[in-house]
């Protein structure tokens, strides 16, 4: 079956519509570098509506029970599963991804709405003991008020339905900004929660000019939460917005993840597990394992066995069935990935495979491996996200515990070894907001989510995550 790709709309007060003034941008697929459909380009008269919407939604959407909201949020995973297929086909048109990654995501999106509903029912006050007889200390959770979302497009859904779920199951509406580049998939996952039965306004999706719409929301005074994800010099920039005007955030920012491999480590599983965790979404990933820290010992096999994985993997259209890593989501990153890899050769480090564009159509790059990169290389120290890894020697634990603090970030961290006492130190030795030892633990709905430092700080995981979009209210009462 032949899946078209549609024009996108804006979603606003429970209807599917197009902007007030007309205007439509245009998307392109990034494997072919051709325009495939466009979407609305929301203006200040559309956000004003959208803010109505959302004003209108909380109060019909706070007064639903959790049960009830439970069973809704359900109902739009259960649908968005039912449209797999065509959901992944849209995502692998306009991001670049395999369909069998485009799949994942959203498989893994589901879990999440469906972990977030069961988490609405047991958002839990408490009763705290009283000084006096005949009082009562409660603590009791209100839903925190109208949210704006900002959301990449490196993964179109999942990216917004870890914000979407929690702000839903926690009784808030929301105004989602999702990305230009990649609107039809989340208009999808709106388009679950509309048809499972979400009241108008209680959800709305706008895409338009980024900066204006951020600049628009955040400090507007319906709005009582952000969450954004994206480069760490955005979300300072919005942070200091939303701070202005006391706005609740969570940010979850840029990252250079470290993995750290010591002597003791099973070398084979270990470069097989992170080449295929590298080179997902063609390292368009902000967990993605970027700078490899290898012990002496082990050095010169890792790098063996990492390289021989790394060419064996397919690039082509996302779309084609024998494709392991598809294209780059749009022209941008193929120049960065060719800036990266120049000067690190120029500053010394050895290419072992990769580092070249593919093809003249659409933005396709070598998976790329490169050797004995020094610290003052660029991507070194600022996140190249796309499909390059380094691979430096270290000799001792403070080495490795030393360039993995060396940066200002702190999302996440792998290691491999097969001592516990190892394991055990470099988990409380490396500054990071999530760290998966020996194996890939990270991202799944029940765990926390989110970095420390320069990475953000709050979670999009876990039971931290529905807090951020709750007030806790306490209650003294005394009987008369």
């Amino acid at each position: 079956m032949t899946i078209a790709y549609p024009n996108t709309q804006l979603f606003i007060d429970g209807a599917w519509c197009a902007a007030a003034s007309g205007r439509t941008l245009p998307v392109m697929n990034p494997a072919t570098g051709k325009q495939i459909g466009t979407l609305a380009h929301a203006e200040k008269a559309d956000l004003d509506r959208a803010l109505e919407a959302a004003s209108k939604g909380f109060v019909t959407w706070r007064k639903i029970s959790a049960f009830e909201r439970y069973k809704i949020m359900r109902k739009a995973a259960n649908l968005l599963r039912e449209r797999l297929d065509m959901v992944a086909t849209l995502m692998t048109m306009e991001q670049g991804k395999t369909v069998a990654e485009a799949k994942a995501e959203i498989l893994n999106g589901c879990d999440t709405i469906d972990w977030f509903a069961e988490e609405a029912r047991r958002a839990y006050g408490r009763v705290i003991p009283a000084r006096a007889e005949g009082v009562y200390q409660l603590v009791v959770k209100e839903p925190v008020g109208p949210v704006a979302a900002f959301t990449p497009w490196n993964f179109p859904i999942n990216q917004i339905v870890r914000k979407l779920s929690a702000a839903l199951a926690a009784g808030c509406s929301i105004i989602i900004k999702a990305p230009e580049e990649t609107p039809a998939s989340p208009a999808e996952l709106i388009r679950a929660f509309a048809d499972a039965g979400v009241p108008a306004g209680v959800i709305g999706l706008v895409y338009g000019v980024p900066a204006d719409i951020s600049s628009y929301l955040i400090p507007h005074p319906l709005i009582r939460k952000i969450s954004f994800t994206g480069s760490t010099v955005v979300g300072k920039q919005l942070a200091a917005m939303a701070g202005a005007h006391m706005k609740r955030m969570t940010m979850e920012l840029g990252g250079h993840a470290p993995v750290i491999v010591f002597d003791d480590a099973d070398v084979e599983i270990a470069a097989k597990t992170m080449v295929g965790s590298k080179f997902r979404n063609a390292g368009q990933v902000c967990v993605s394992p970027t700078r490899f820290l290898v012990q002496e010992g082990v050095y010169n096999k890792f790098v063996e066995k990492f390289v021989e994985a790394t060419k064996a993997l397919k690039v082509g259209n996302g779309l084609d069935a024998g494709s392991t890593m598809g294209s780059l989501a749009n022209p941008r990153r193929s120049s960065a990935m060719e800036m990266n890899v120049e000067d690190a050769a120029k500053h010394g480090g050895k290419v072992r495979t990769g580092g070249h564009r593919i093809g003249k159509e659409g933005n396709f790059f070598e998976p790329t491996v490169i050797t004995e990169v020094p610290n003052d290389a660029h991507a070194m120290n600022n996140e190249p996200f796309g499909p390059m890894a380094m691979i430096n020697p270290f000799k001792t634990f403070d080495d490795a515990v030393k360039e993995s603090n060396r940066l200002p970030f702190g999302l996440a961290a792998y290691a491999w070894t097969k001592s516990a006492k190892t394991a055990n130190a470099i988990a409380s030795q490396v500054e990071t907001g999530m760290i998966t030892i020996n194996h890939l633990g990270l991202a799944i709905p029940e765990v926390p989510f989110g970095g420390v430092k320069d990475s953000g700080y709050g979670s999009e995981g876990g039971t931290e995550a529905i807090e951020a979009y709750l007030n806790p209210k306490f209650v003294s009462q005394a009987g008369l």
